[in-house]
């Protein structure tokens, strides 16, 4: 696949100060074709990200992401891709008519010493309601950065075990008083 540029749109979908930047990054134990391969079929990504609900392919440079926020709706936007370099570097930013206003980039580089690839997320966004909207998230432990690290972790996981660890069906331990009282009351 060759490297793509689309032509940038005249204006940006967030400007500059306007949004919140993140940046988190991980080394996966994969080479970078093997990940970039995975992330750019954007349909996968809901299987690494609890938030994200499903993502469509519209065409080969974009696609339509739906999200749950944090009062528990969804919100939808469509992005497209303006930077792809294969195995690389893929660049996107939400089309202007997006309910969510955000822009980023994946990069993936062979990690030192031949240890895996380094995955690098850069994401900017606008956040609903805007400062409002963030401190609302905040309320509901919805940290965006908590997020793109627990992502990374759980794509981390996956790519190199094949699943992503969940403690859902493990039994939960009861309230401690209590069940000393059943025993000792006999």
């Amino acid at each position: 696949m060759p490297t793509r540029t689309n032509h940038l749109p005249a204006r940006p979908a967030v400007r500059s100060g306007t949004g919140k930047k993140i940046v988190k990054a991980c080394t996966i134990n994969k080479s970078p074709e093997e990940l970039f391969r995975f992330w750019r079929r954007f349909e996968n990504l809901p299987r690494i990200s609890r938030h994200l609900v499903s993502v469509t392919e519209i065409s080969d440079m974009k696609s339509h992401w739906v999200a749950r926020s944090p009062a528990d709706n969804t919100v939808e936007w469509d992005a497209v891709i303006i930077n792809e370099h294969p195995n690389n570097l893929i660049a996107w930013e939400s089309t202007p008519d997006s309910e969510i206003k955000n822009a980023g980039s994946v990069r993936f580089e062979p990690a030192p010493a031949g240890q895996g690839t380094e995955v690098t997320v850069s994401l900017e966004y606008v956040p609903p309601a805007g400062k409002l909207g963030a401190m609302i998230a905040k309320l509901y432990g919805e940290e965006p950065e908590l997020q793109v690290e627990d992502d990374l972790n759980r794509f981390k996981a996956l790519m190199e075990t094949g699943e992503i660890p969940t403690t859902e069906g493990q039994p939960v331990g009861g309230d401690q008083k209590t069940t000393r009282r059943k025993r000792g009351a006999k």
